[in-house]
């Protein structure tokens, strides 16, 4: 009788590392995928000043006062990053997109763009911020977005480009996107709103991230300045009492009263 071949199951297990759970095997990764056709940064200009300054109060704000998406968890937050969704087809540039529970590379130079087959997922976000009518929002980005399966595609038309809508929130369900009724996104814990103020000297209204009750995620020097002004309101609390304290024994001594003995 002849000896059956011998067969080698491969081993399988899986690694825990910084919270995050890998399957090993013992089949020989394939290699990746090459890349050096593809266009990941080409040094043209091609946003407007509104454009970039609400692109980093969408980005800045995130890694300056956000709590993350939960214990442990990571995020990155980015302004126009390609986003590569397969190898052979070029990038789409969303205006910021964000994503949760991925890790950056230490070497940001091997991985320079969004390349989804890197990350292992496609952003949980992304914003287009409208300045024209040819920037296909509602059109190629939206199918190109959805297809990539990035769960809510946020809209920003200030100008009216696209019609009267000014924001517009899409969720991803069954691969198609649909309107949401509000502007919260809850797989991410994080809303948009229209916020009035002024940001580096400009006044204006921009499209900033908020918390569940609408208010908005500070950036750094908000939250700096805010700090601040507890700090002397506790000061000048403290002054306040201090000053009532000393009238108050001035009174007590004019009544022949030694306030130091009570």
């Amino acid at each position: 009788m002849s000896e059956r071949p011998t067969m080698h199951t491969p081993q399988v297990g899986t690694v825990v590392a910084d919270g995050v759970v890998y399957v090993t095997t013992a089949y020989e990764l394939p290699p990746a995928p090459d890349i050096s056709h593809l266009i990941t940064e080409d040094d043209t200009p091609v946003d407007n000043l509104l454009s970039e300054k609400n692109q980093r109060l969408l980005t800045e704000p995130l890694y300056s006062s956000w709590a993350g998406p939960g214990h442990e968890r990571t995020f990155l937050v980015a302004a126009n990053v390609g986003l590569f969704v397969v190898p052979r087809n070029p990038a789409i540039v969303p205006d910021v997109l964000l994503s949760l529970d991925v890790t950056v590379p230490e070497d940001w130079w091997t991985t320079r763009s969004y390349f989804v087959w890197e990350f292992g997922k496609a952003p949980d976000v992304v914003i287009e911020i409208v300045s024209n009518t040819k920037g296909e929002e509602k059109g190629t980005k939206l199918n190109t977005y959805a297809r990539a399966g990035v769960a809510y595609y946020v809209i920003y038309d200030p100008f009216k480009n696209l019609g009267e809508e000014v924001l517009e929130v899409y969720e991803l369900r069954a691969r198609e996107y649909v309107r949401r009724p509000d502007t919260w996104l809850p797989d991410v814990g994080l809303g948009v709103t229209l916020w009035e103020g002024t940001f580096e000297e400009l006044h204006g209204t921009w499209l900033r991230w908020c918390d569940r009750e609408g208010v908005v995620i500070p950036t750094g020097a908000e939250r700096a300045e805010s700090e601040r002004q507890r700090a002397e309101s506790e000061r000048q609390h403290a002054e306040s009492e201090h000053q009532r304290a000393e009238r108050l024994a001035e009174r007590l001594r004019e009544l022949g009263v030694d306030p130091d003995r009570l």
